[in-house]
């Protein structure tokens, strides 16, 4: 049996990096998954490898396009059991002073609003049954963060949101809870090494295990705060940081 056996889970930023190594991960564990994202070609690729996968794409900057993808979860499947709120946009570095409020906006609006309405629209489908959800945030969220000031203060707002949701929702039978990443090798740290040359083995010297995480560790994180082994937990936010401290 697997940690997720007979669950439906939906998971948001499914198309690359952490969000879809979750899909991958979930599935082994015993989940029926559905993948929702902005780029199609991306999300039939890793459904189609996936037994009793599918897709739904959704643009997660867009509350309706949130709803949506909800509802077809549970038009697919009669019900969703537990969701891995994991997308997010990530923008060139700069410091606060010099920040462009397009990106600004861009990015509260993605890695804030669409967390926040997709929590909305999970709860509201697991209510009566119970579930689970977890938000990803970031180490960014728990610590200074100068070079994306913006995108730490939308990962410490999720953070709230969390604990917030988890406390409402308790008593529902439904648990909320975040995981804040460390330096992780996706596509995203990949581009923000490509404006910042050296930033990865910058971070990697400050932290304790000597590395960067592959994604299908922090899924792995994530796979057991959504399983029945986490009963008892709620409203945490669990640093998966190679030991960074935070």
């Amino acid at each position: 049996m697997g940690m997720l056996t007979d669950k439906i889970a939906l998971v948001t930023g499914a198309s690359r990096g952490i969000g879809a190594a979750a899909a991958r991960l979930f599935t082994e564990e015993g989940a029926t998954v559905v993948l929702t994202a902005r780029t199609e070609s991306a999300l039939k690729a890793i459904a189609d490898d996936l037994p009793g996968a599918s897709y739904v794409v959704a643009d997660l900057g867009d509350v309706a396009s949130i709803e949506r993808a909800v509802a077809t979860v549970v038009e697919r499947h009669g019900r969703l059991d537990i969701a891995f709120n994991n997308g997010a946009v990530g923008v060139p570095p700069h410091p606060v002073a010099d920040f462009p409020e397009d990106d600004f906006d861009l990015v509260l609006r993605v890695n804030l609003k669409g967390v926040f309405y997709a929590v909305s629209a999970e709860v509201k489908a697991m209510a009566g049954n119970g579930g689970a959800i977890v938000n990803t945030s970031s180490v960014g969220s728990l610590m200074g963060n100068p070079a994306l000031p913006a995108y730490g203060a939308a990962k410490r707002a999720v953070n709230s949101l969390t604990e917030s949701a988890a406390v409402t929702y308790a008593k529902d039978g439904i648990r909320v809870n975040a995981i804040a990443p460390g330096l992780t090798m996706t596509e995203m740290v990949e581009d923000w090494n490509r404006h910042d040359p050296g930033v990865i083995d910058r971070i990697v010297a400050g932290t304790p295990l000597g590395r960067a995480a592959q994604p299908e560790e922090i899924a792995q994180a994530a796979a057991w705060l959504l399983s029945d082994r986490a009963s008892f937990v709620t409203g945490v936010v669990l640093p998966v940081t190679g030991g960074t401290a935070v």
